[in-house]
């Protein structure tokens, strides 16, 4: 599978999305640069996490008018599978291609921490590495993690299994409605969570639980 990793000016983790792209994929993602309207023909597009033109604005909300956003929302509307990670995860909400926002968290703090997730939806090109109700570890490391959703929106997630993961065993880290950690649109092609899979995919990392999301995605 080919992929490309999308940079905006102020992410800080484009390099380590690219490391894991490449070490699990065998091969190393394009990386396109925010003002190019042009994406390679490739499977998958990745926005890392950072802080994209340094939340000046409202997280996210810069990035998500950038030339290269409609191309990729013309790419997922053709089924090509989108990823955002943290404040990739506020781009894609901000650029309206998965439903809900992304408050300040209800500390008003940053939060750098490990969390537990569950794995909601198992049946999905990004989650099939995982058993369905299944608790991993996962990093977080954001200011704006808070997801809402109004109550029709909510009941539409929810029932239409877009829910991707759930924050578990109480470690909800910045106050997300009903622990929503992450989410798919409606064709659930496109997937944003707030955590950082890409943080532990090693033994060197202190663990490996992000790998499976990495490699069955890859695989797919």
């Amino acid at each position: 599978m080919k992929a490309a990793v999308v940079v905006f000016p102020g992410l800080n983790r484009d390099r380590d999305m690219i490391a894991a792209l490449t070490k699990i994929g065998g091969e190393a993602p394009a990386v396109v640069w925010h003002k190019d309207a042009e994406i390679p023909k490739v499977d998958l597009i990745v926005i890392p996490g950072g802080f994209s033109y340094g939340d000046y604005l409202r997280v996210g909300a810069i990035a998500a008018r950038s030339p290269v956003m409609q191309t990729i929302r013309e790419r997922a509307a053709q089924g090509v599978k989108v990823m955002g990670v943290c404040n990739g995860f506020q781009i894609l909400s901000e650029s309206g291609l998965v439903p809900g926002v992304l408050m300040r968290n209800a500390s008003l703090r940053f939060v750098c921490r490990e969390v537990r997730l569950s794995v909601v939806n198992a049946d999905t090109d990004f989650t099939r590495g995982y058993a369905q109700g299944q608790i991993i570890r996962c990093p977080v490391a954001h200011h704006d993690g808070n997801y809402f959703a109004d109550a029709e929106t909510l009941r539409a997630v929810e029932g239409n299994g877009q829910v991707a993961f759930r924050y578990a065993e109480g470690t909800n880290p910045n106050g997300s409605i009903n622990d929503i950690a992450g989410v798919f649109n409606s064709s659930r092609n496109v997937l944003g969570l707030m955590p950082h899979p890409e943080n532990l995919i090693e033994a060197a990392h202190g663990g490996t639980d992000g790998r499976a999301l990495f490699a069955t995605l890859l695989a797919a």
